[in-house]
């Protein structure tokens, strides 16, 4: 057996080395490459990813993928990695936890799992945690925790990630059109995407075999910049914009080419979100989220009928 430790990066050249050498340390009771998927960094990810190359321990190669964006990027990684008989992704803004690959490798070889993901904890650095973040809202950071215990997952209530997940290789080679979304692209230094999210639904709906291990685990680094409430607001304006476009269904009944029932629904979350932030009652962000993911989904319900 053999398994692919693969990670896609864009002008993160700070953090291979270190990446590379903790993803090197990982015990593994099989033989394991390690494969980077360059996605036209300008950076010296290149110069970088050379030298690690070049070390003891387990194989690196790495690739430059030049459509931008993470969907071309792990779409390219799966292409490298077709041979293998496990492929297994972790971020270039994270670090393995000790024990994350014989986890993965349990879970796809002995309990016969299509897909397994598991625990992702985020690293705030020298930050503080802001207060208004709870644990719901840090869930869009990447944070993911269901818990102590290995369990199968049958529906999209518990959903895993691509920043720490293992794919049986045979899911994608015997469907070569089993493939990342190219609708929900994230490029470059952008924000959103959802990619990880309509593949783990795409395998559910084809009934595939689903395990969460939470000794998979990783921990995910937080940039500055997340920190501040304009970030979770956009994230889910664009996933909205998303949805609209692409998820929800047509309507026969529309006004000024928006379903009349989703300006309800706008609407109502706005003056909710406005009062609970007059009144600073907890979960206010969290009411402009939904009420800015609604906006987003006319929006791009409009941008669909109006192209």
């Amino acid at each position: 057996m053999m398994l692919t430790f693969a990670f896609c990066t864009f002008n993160r050249a700070s953090r291979i080395s270190r990446l590379v050498e903790s993803m090197r340390a990982q015990d593994c009771p099989v033989p394991f490459e390690i494969l980077a998927i360059n996605n036209n960094s300008t950076d010296n990810t290149v110069e970088v990813l050379t030298a690690q190359a070049a070390q003891p321990g387990a194989p690196l190669r790495f690739v430059t993928e030049t459509q931008q964006g993470i969907v071309p990027a792990r779409n390219r990684a799966i292409e490298e990695a077709i041979g293998s008989d496990v492929l297994v992704f972790i971020d270039d803004d994270e670090l393995p936890v000790a024990g994350l690959l014989r986890a993965a490798h349990s879970a796809i070889a002995t309990e016969g799992a299509q897909c397994a993901g598991g625990r992702i904890t985020i690293d705030l650095g020298e930050n503080e945690r802001p207060t208004w973040l709870d644990d719901e809202v840090a869930g869009f950071l990447g944070e993911l925790d269901h818990g102590a215990s290995p369990f199968w997952i049958e529906d999209a209530s518990r959903p895993v990630w691509c920043g720490n997940i293992a794919y049986n290789m045979r899911l994608f080679r015997e469907n070569p059109q089993l493939r990342f979304d190219l609708r929900y692209n994230r490029a470059g230094e952008g924000i959103g995407g959802g990619e990880d999210a309509m593949m783990f639904r795409t395998l559910l709906a084809q009934g595939a075999r689903i395990r969460y291990r939470p000794d998979m685990g990783v921990l995910h680094a937080v940039d500055d910049w997340k920190l501040k409430r304009s970030y979770f607001l956009r994230l889910h304006y664009l996933a909205g914009v998303r949805q609209g476009r692409y998820r929800l269904p047509s309507y026969d009944r529309t006004l000024f080419d928006v379903p009349p029932f989703l300006v309800v629904q706008f609407l109502r979350q706005a003056m909710r979100s406005i009062g609970m932030q007059i009144t600073q009652r907890p979960g206010s962000l969290r009411q402009a989220m939904n009420a800015i993911n609604t906006f987003g989904c006319l929006v791009g319900y409009r941008q669909r009928t109006r192209p």
